[in-house]
Formats: structure tokens, sequence, C-alpha cells
């Protein structure tokens, strides 16, 4: 399908050049240049109207460029989208290792702070550290 897009999206530029060249035939030579010119009635006519389907055909071609353009805008910007929800999420990671270690050091010098000096006042940081975990253990 993609295959035909791509085909038709080449008609209207095509349709331009070819409209372009039998102007400009119709126009600059006559039945003495080139003989088949005689079977045409009036070609200063068929010159005009090929003039029109070729002012169409451009706005045709116009229309198929900026649809084009746009799509490709639009592709790039949900890439750049897609690029820095990425670099969110590792950030947001990075952030929450970040975290969990700087609690479980706190946690691990606590205790070794206790296991040096057992004191009520090192069982008091130990605890506090303890209840900390508990509190981030969803999000840790």
């Amino acid at each position: 399908m993609r295959i035909w897009i791509n085909f038709l999206a080449l008609l209207p530029g095509t349709t331009v050049t070819v409209l372009v060249i039998s102007i400009a035939f119709l126009r600059f030579y006559d039945e003495r240049d080139f003989s088949i010119l005689g079977i045409i009635p009036d070609p200063r006519i068929w010159s005009n109207r090929l003039t029109v389907a070729a002012l169409l055909a451009t706005l045709v071609n116009f229309g198929v460029e900026w649809n084009r353009r746009n799509r490709e805008t639009d592709r790039l910007a949900k890439e750049e989208q897609r690029r820095l929800e990425e670099k969110q999420r590792r950030l947001e990671a990075e952030e929450c290792a970040a975290r969990r270690a700087r609690v479980e050091a706190e946690r691990d010098i606590a205790f070794g702070t206790l296991l040096i000096d057992p004191s009520d006042e090192n069982r008091e940081k130990l605890q506090q550290v303890l209840i900390l975990l508990r509190e981030y253990q969803d999000s840790l």
C-alpha cells in the first residue's frame, strides 16, 4: 500500500512537467515544424487549457508536498518526544537507585554504629532508619 502512496505522490509533479512541456510545444511550434500540429484545430486555445490544467496540477502538487512535510515534521516531533520520555524514565530510575543507595547506606551506618556502641541513642537511630525503610519499601 505504501508503494502506491509513494507512486501517487509523484503523479502531480510529473503531470505538471508533462503539461509544461505540452504548453511549450503548442506555443512555440506550428505545423511547419511538426505536422502533427495540423491535427489540432487551434493550438493556442489548447495551450491555454493546458496552462489552466498545469496550474491545477501545481496546486495539487503543493498540497501533496505540504502534507508530506507535515507528516515528516510530526514524525520528527514524535521521535523527539519519545526520546525525551525515555530520558525522563532513565533519570527517574537513576534517582530511585540513588535514593535507595542512600537509605541503605544510612541503614548500614546506623547498624554499624549500633554494633560498635550499643547505646539507646544508636538503637533509636537504627529504629528511625528502619521505619524510613518501611515507608519507602514500595517506592524503592
